[in-house]
């Protein structure tokens, strides 16, 4: 999973990658407009622990996140994004929009005053007018062609109803992410770009004492937390124990990544699903909704491709039992074929033909 983390100048982006990856980048830019840092890191999953404690596995493999810090935006909707710019965002799974929510006079907003609700919406029209050029360009290609005669008329009729419903939504302030989109649609427009396709996490940046403001999500496909960004980031460079204590003591239930990564699980509607052996125990994450069958392509090629049966039970079934032994002897391992849905906290062991 691919997330990228954006926002406008002074809003704290960096810092709040920094409370993510337990990295130490600079808070300040080189002075070059374009910028990234990039950190993989291993999502938290004590399930992951407990299946290797339980069966005495020598390995411990967590599911990963990508965190891409990039700057480059500015809330000044003037056209199209550079071509590097355009292309590192359309790598993303999903973007992070880190809005600034604090108040600190030595680092004064470049607006003058702190509004969240407004910084939102300029960085959402600085992504809408991109895809709104993007658009009105290809209806001008599909007229082109039309006159030409370069494909079947009923082909460019039915992508030119389509990039005409996306005008009117992209002319009425609506980021594509509020449509739907059947999967034939989806592959058509996989090529183009389109920013505001992408789920969007609104990271609201708090101060150490600060209560989040009250801001909703304004489209589907948009989550909203709240973050102390400053205080996290020193939490992540702590050592463990001490950060522990520390995040005791501001009444904080989790770490900033445990609490981002499920948000953006949630908001990509992603399940995790587990195998366990001596070797190794791993979590595996998957859309919602995949298969048996996408599960075992997950795991390695040649098991999707020998696919017999899966043997599925969930992870809080298996820890109560104890084992597979005991799982079997009491008749809870089922038997599923490759169109069972996968659940999270499935653990899944694969029977295959070589």
């Amino acid at each position: 999973m691919q997330l990228g983390l954006v926002g406008l100048p002074q809003s704290g982006k960096t810092t709040v990658f920094n409370a993510l990856t337990g990295s130490e980048a600079p808070l300040t830019m080189t002075g070059n407009r374009f910028e990234v840092h990039t950190a993989v890191v291993d999502v938290p999953d004590p399930r992951v622990d407990a299946l290797a404690e339980r069966f005495g596995s020598r390995k411990r493999t967590y599911a990963k996140v990508t965190y891409a810090d990039i700057a480059g935006l500015s809330g000044q909707a003037g056209g199209e994004l550079p071509g590097p710019l355009r292309n590192l965002l359309g790598q993303m799974d999903a973007l992070v929009h880190v809005v600034r929510a604090f108040d600190n006079p030595q680092v004064p907003h470049p607006a003058g005053t702190v509004d969240p609700a407004r910084d939102m919406a300029a960085l959402d029209q600085e992504l809408l007018l991109h895809d709104l050029l993007t658009v009105e360009r290809r209806l001008a290609r599909l007229a082109e062609e039309r006159q030409k005669g370069a494909r079947p008329k009923e082909d460019i009729a039915r992508e030119r109803a389509l990039f005409e419903r996306l005008h009117a939504a992209l002319e009425a302030g609506q980021p594509l992410r509020a449509l739907d989109f059947t999967p034939a649609e989806e592959r058509l427009l996989a090529g183009f770009g389109l920013l505001t396709r992408k789920p969007m996490l609104v990271l609201l940046n708090i101060g150490d004492d600060d209560e989040p403001p009250a801001l909703e999500a304004p489209f589907p496909r948009t989550r909203v937390v709240a973050l102390r960004g400053r205080l996290e980031m020193e939490l992540a460079q702590m050592d463990p124990d001490d950060a522990a204590y520390f995040r005791q003591e501001y009444g904080l239930t989790e770490s900033a990544l445990e609490r981002v990564v499920r948000a953006s699980y949630d908001l990509l509607e992603r399940i995790t699903f587990y195998t366990v052996g001596e070797k190794e125990a791993r979590a595996w994450p998957l859309p919602r909704g995949s298969t048996a069958l996408d599960a075992a392509a997950a795991i390695h090629t040649d098991l999707a491709r020998g696919f017999i049966r899966a043997e599925v039970i969930h992870y809080d079934e298996l820890m109560a039992l104890g084992d597979w032994a005991a799982a079997r002897a009491a008749g809870k391992i089922r038997l599923e074929g490759k169109d069972y849905r996968v659940q999270d906290g499935d653990v899944l062991l694969i029977r295959f033909a070589t």
